[in-house]
Formats: structure tokens, sequence, C-alpha cells
């Protein structure tokens, strides 16, 4: 199951967020995604946890819970699109 956990704060670590979801069973992985231009954490990260009943336990659990004096969002990750950013409106 991959889980999306957001409003992180920036100086977690990727094993931070690994050690707060493995009370709930086994992480395959657990990675911040990083700004690649600053070389800084976007605030978000994604978990994949191999047995789904575990991932939803850990989504229920930890939904808003309070992770390095952030309330987090954890929820089932949806899955990518191809398609690209809409463009914003250009004002002149």
């Amino acid at each position: 199951m991959n889980i999306y956990v957001g409003n992180l704060s920036y100086q977690l670590s990727d094993d931070d967020l690994r050690q707060a979801f493995e009370q709930y069973g086994t992480v395959s992985s657990a990675t911040i995604i990083m700004d690649k231009a600053t070389g800084r954490s976007k605030g978000f990260g994604f978990v994949e946890m191999p047995d789904q009943a575990s991932g939803e336990q850990a989504i229920k659990e930890l939904d808003g819970a309070d992770l390095k004096g952030r309330n987090i969002k954890v929820n089932e990750a949806r899955p990518r699109t191809d398609e690209p950013p809409a463009r914003r409106a250009r004002r002149f």
C-alpha cells in the first residue's frame, strides 16, 4: 500500500518517517520528497507498506497526529497521472 504523508516538518528525515510507521507494521520504503533546486524538503513524502491492513491501520492512527511539532496528513496515495500540471493564466 502506498501512503501519502503531508504537512511534514522540514527537519524530518526519511528514517524519522519510517520509524513513525514501523509501529504499525513492515515498511518497505519511506521517502520525503526534496526540492531539486534547493535540496530542502517539500513537506510531504510517501511510505510503502506491503500489508494492506497494516497500512490502513497506520493511516487511521497517524492522520492528524503530531510528528515533530506538525499535525501530519495521512491518506492512501493516488496513482500518478501522466497529465502535465495545469498552467496558470497569465496576467498582463
